[in-house]
């Protein structure tokens, strides 16, 4: 028989759970808090404080992030089966690509599958188009090929060779060619770093 004060704390610990499982969801979509905070209306602070376990969450706020994060609303409080090492991933889109989380620890480094749709994304980067942020990133092409514009170096990955960079050196990624281009990435905070190949793009 489960008391009230078993069935209060197995409530407490499902929302206890709350704050990991969102700040996985965002990591696994490369998302700061910012811009899920422009994203959802709900303050970057409040945002914070619910990912720490400092905010009880509640259905006001739970049901934009929801929306936010492309997931089910008992997928925000669901957590994989005690010793199941399989990954399920969860298809991500993003301004057309899809990422296929392959990890599903929060932190350190973050593996995902890329797929770049043919001529992704349409139009030759620009001076405004290249990212930077806190990070290292090591992209390894599987199939296809892979554009690379890293500051002022222009490269093209071909399906085997890897690349590695620092993403606050500005950066873009596309795909050049009428097929799919499939990609594995690491992401990881600055210093974790791994070997790196690339090479030039023809002139």
């Amino acid at each position: 028989m489960i008391t009230d004060e078993g069935e209060d704390a197995g409530f407490e610990g499902v929302l206890h759970a709350v704050g990991p499982r969102l700040r996985q969801l965002r990591q696994e979509r490369g998302s700061t808090l910012a811009e899920l905070a422009e994203e959802t209306g709900i303050s970057v602070s409040t945002l914070s404080r619910l990912e720490a376990g400092q905010r009880r969450p509640t259905l006001e706020l739970l049901l934009p992030l929801a929306r936010a994060h492309q997931v089910a609303l008992d997928e925000l409080v669901d957590a994989p089966a005690t010793g199941d090492p399989r990954i399920r991933p969860r298809r991500i889109e993003r301004h057309g690509a899809v990422y296929l989380p392959l990890s599903r620890r929060p932190g350190g480094l973050q593996a995902y599958k890329i797929i770049y749709p043919p001529h992704f994304p349409g139009t030759a980067p620009g001076p405004d188009d290249q990212r930077t942020h806190e990070g290292y990133d090591w992209i390894y092409v599987l199939s296809g090929r892979l554009r690379l514009v890293l500051g002022e170096h222009d490269f093209v990955l071909e399906a085997g060779e890897v690349a590695e960079f620092d993403t606050r050196t500005p950066h873009w990624m596309g795909n050049p060619d009428p097929t799919p281009t499939e990609v594995l990435g690491l992401f990881g905070p600055q210093g974790e770093r791994l070997h790196v190949r690339a090479r030039p793009r023809p002139a």
